[in-house]
């Protein structure tokens, strides 16, 4: 499968308690079908989240989801795999910032 390849680093730059040591910093590579960059940017403007947090989302979700669509065959991810897509589905339905959110039609 040809893949986005990023280098992701994760530094350690505040504990809840005074006085406890930072971890060092991690970095390993990774891959996605997606390109991370404009998925966080989607998220982003949406404007219903911080940049921070929209960043987070964005990316631990594709990050996770990779994972999961790379080891679809494994049965720990059978029970998620559904409520996943469900989950994104509704991400991407949210609107952009500045248009009207819309009522999902009621059922009869």
């Amino acid at each position: 499968m040809r893949e986005h390849r990023y280098r992701i680093t994760l530094e350690h730059l505040a504990t809840p308690k005074q006085g406890e040591p930072a971890h060092a910093a991690i970095h390993f590579e990774s891959g996605n079908h997606d390109d991370l960059f404009a998925i966080i940017g989607k998220v982003r403007t949406r404007d219903q989240f911080d940049e921070d947090t929209a960043a987070s989302l964005a990316l631990g979700l594709k990050l996770f989801t990779e994972v999961m669509l790379k080891n679809r065959s494994d049965p720990l991810f059978t029970e998620i795999q559904q409520p996943m897509r469900d989950f994104i589905q509704k991400l991407k339905a949210r609107p952009q910032a500045g248009e009207p959110e819309t009522a999902p039609a009621s059922e009869t």
